[in-house]
């Protein structure tokens, strides 16, 4: 029994060796990221050192933008015993398209913007009807 004591993590100790805190622990566990071996006497949850790797594995994908249900699914494959490899590779090749969408976007709001502030002098009248008229469509346009 004390050897294996040795070879768990309380949750503290997770936290403490990992950087993640306890509430992200427990959340990252109602989400079946991460599963506790087994809880003490006193209810506090036991994890595996094999924890570790899982929380740097999370940390590092979240970094990379993945969304916790994608790391989930990455997880499904490689607790299902298979190499996850290719559904990483998958989850970053559409990751690069999603980023070059949203650059997209992100240009024609950059061309928006640099056309209203182009001519944001000449347009001066104040209005009742309007917060702004440089910004603000005419009220017949909405």
């Amino acid at each position: 029994m004390l050897s294996k004591d040795k070879k768990l993590l309380l949750i503290g100790q997770v936290t403490d060796l990992s950087g993640v805190p306890i509430r992200t622990i427990r959340y990252y566990e109602s989400l079946g990221l991460l599963e506790s071996l087994e809880r003490t006497q006193g209810g506090f949850r036991q994890f595996s050192l094999s924890v570790l790797t899982r929380l740097s594995f999370i940390k590092r994908a979240q970094s990379l933008g993945l969304s916790l249900q994608e790391i989930g699914e990455i997880l499904q494959v490689y607790d299902g015993g298979k190499p996850a490899c290719n559904e990483i590779q998958q989850k970053l090749n559409d990751k690069i398209l999603e980023i070059d969408h949203q650059v997209e976007e992100l240009f024609g709001l950059r061309n928006e913007l640099k056309t209203i502030l182009s001519g944001w002098d000449s347009l001066t009248t104040k209005s009742e009807e309007t917060i702004c008229p440089n910004i603000q469509p005419d009220a017949l346009d909405s």
